[in-house]
């Protein structure tokens, strides 16, 4: 006979059994980007290349809809889990040319919308081009991107040729059982492809209510890291939160001044609407800040690349 756990015993779990991993909801991720995209481009200096990303974030829904990109083998996960590994690791993933199909589909729905800058649709025109006439080049960018080089990589194509990317492995991470991850994986990159994490998020409610996640830049898979310890270096003692005065306490920059580096840490108490990616990419002025004053970002946002042309 199954046992109704009494009122006491019920809040106890809900606050003592702290999930790990969180995979992505590939049913709501990108649109519910997009849509707080476009929320923060009211009144943002870089309300521009807000909304153009918003667009680029609903071609993705669109795109992950039917997308089913081959999963690891069997063989693949066992490794992992010996070697505690993530099992979907991107750098050396054999990537399936569905990935390029993606690609085409996500640069056509954006330069058929309204309002596009025309810019911007010369980037997807070229690669659009790309995909049919040298698909060795977008095979080249994409491990450069994968492996978050900055020598060599176009600016202007990268967040869409992440975008795809982002397609195909959030389409893998929402279908993987978390039962097979490892126990255990290495420090600061995501269990399920370790990619690393875009910044950090304080949940709310039931069992993830004031614990801190990791929030990965190409999967969306988030796992739990506790608070108050730097993501690059694993330091305790020196880590501190900045903040500008008058702005929305629900975004901070943890730093540290072991490593001298910073992620963005947002608090789903101040707002519930805050997304690690579209928030990141919105509170440009705070890296601003944090750069003058010495620190250097951990990791990029997969949306905005600054990498230069050979």
């Amino acid at each position: 006979m199954q046992r109704i756990l009494p009122r006491g015993e019920i809040e106890a779990l809900d606050h003592n059994v702290i999930p790990r991993v969180t995979l992505p909801d590939r049913d709501s991720l990108f649109a519910t980007r997009a849509a707080r995209l476009r929320q923060l481009a009211a009144g943002s200096p870089v309300a521009d290349y807000l909304l153009l990303m918003a667009q680029l974030c609903d071609a993705q829904q669109r795109a992950i809809k039917d997308c089913t990109a081959p999963g690891a083998s069997e063989d693949r996960i066992a490794l992992s889990q010996a070697h505690g590994m993530p099992p979907l690791q991107a750098v050396g993933w054999p990537r399936d040319p569905l990935w390029r199909r993606i690609l085409a589909q996500l640069v056509d729905d954006v330069a058929a919308g309204k309002d596009v800058p025309a810019e911007a649709i010369e980037v997807c025109k070229a690669l659009r081009r790309a995909v049919d006439d040298d698909p060795e080049s977008l095979e080249d960018l994409a491990e450069a991107i994968l492996a978050e080089q900055d020598q060599g990589v176009d600016g202007a194509a990268a967040p869409f040729v992440m975008a795809a990317l982002q397609v195909y492995w959030t389409d893998l991470a929402s279908r993987f059982d978390d039962k097979q991850l490892p126990v255990v994986s290495p420090f600061g990159v995501c269990p399920v492809c370790a990619s690393l994490p875009v910044a950090s998020i304080v949940r709310v409610g039931g069992q993830y209510e004031g614990y801190r996640y990791l929030c990965c830049s190409l999967c969306a898979t988030q796992w739990h890291m506790v608070r108050v310890k730097c993501t690059h270096c694993e330091d305790v003692e020196t880590v501190a939160y900045q903040a500008i005065d008058g702005r929305t306490p629900a975004i901070k920059a943890e730093t540290c001044d072991h490593c001298h580096t910073y992620r963005k840490i947002f608090y789903q108490d101040k707002d519930l609407q805050v997304e690690p990616v579209a928030d990141d990419l919105a509170s440009l002025m705070l890296d601003v800040l944090v750069g003058e004053a010495g620190y250097s970002r951990a990791s990029g946002n997969p949306l905005l690349w600054h990498g230069s042309e050979e």
